[in-house]
């Protein structure tokens, strides 16, 4: 006997069909060592599902200016707006971890926008990459978003935007690299779009590499504008591969 995964979900935990659907579109519920990506899935009745618990988002720095948050996996950017009471700066997927940054002040966030219009904001990533990159790497290719119903679809294309990505390598384990990414554009799903281009996929991106793992391993790391520089540390998770994260100084 078949059911769909959301229905099934709800009554083994004992909650609504939509905090069902809601957990497996944020990409925290597993059966059988595989995410489920599909609420409306069909699939037997007995499965039994391992849930990924969605930590809170913890304020590395607020002043009467701006908030930056380490934005914890699977959670909404947007969702930051409401709880914090202040406005957006930057966004990330939900599927990356790391720094977002809100305003309190309009005007200041005005003159925030315009910096990152300017591209004279820095930004880096973590990422855990498939293979071996043995040398750093600079990505020059104009990326082309197209909004659907299912999403915005990012490719490389001569009709798109110039975005330009720096992968630097730090540490190789398993046929696996954890990268510094240094982006000086910011498009859609960028990093994703240039590793895939690199043969070097993001492990996790189930959406352009088709890499299936418990998360996507993308984390905003570093954010400098104007004065203000933000770090946010990673989660726990990124150590599963066996990188010694601790030992290290990005």
């Amino acid at each position: 006997m078949q059911e769909k995964a959301y229905k099934i979900l709800a009554l083994q935990e004992n909650i609504s069909n939509r905090e069902a659907k809601d957990l497996i579109d944020k990409g925290c519920v597993f059966a059988s060592g595989r995410k489920v990506t599909i609420a409306r899935a069909l699939m037997n009745h007995k499965t039994k599902f391992n849930i990924l618990k969605i930590v809170e988002p913890k304020v590395i720095f607020e002043d009467d200016k701006i908030i930056a948050i380490n934005k914890p996996y699977a959670y909404i950017s947007e969702d930051l707006e409401k709880k914090f009471c202040a406005k957006l700066l930057n966004r990330i997927d939900k599927e990356t971890s790391g720094v977002v940054l809100l305003c309190k002040d309009e005007n200041f966030r005005k003159l925030c926008i315009d910096e990152f219009k300017k591209q004279r904001v820095y930004k880096s990533y973590l990422a855990i990459l498939d293979g071996i990159l043995a040398e750093e790497v600079e990505v020059n290719e104009p990326i082309l978003t197209i909004k659907t119903h299912k999403g915005a679809l990012s490719k490389i294309s001569r009709e798109g935007l110039n975005a330009s990505s720096i992968f630097i390598p730090i540490m190789v384990q398993a046929k696996k690299t954890l990268a510094k990414v240094i982006i000086k554009t910011g498009r859609t799903h960028q990093i994703r779009v240039h590793a895939k281009f690199i043969k070097h996929a993001i492990i996790g991106d189930e959406k352009y590499a088709k890499i299936s793992s418990n998360r996507m391993y993308l984390h905003s790391y570093e954010i400098q504008i104007f004065d203000y520089k933000f770090k946010a540390e990673l989660e726990n998770n990124f150590s599963q591969f066996g990188f010694e994260l601790k030992s290290l100084d990005f």
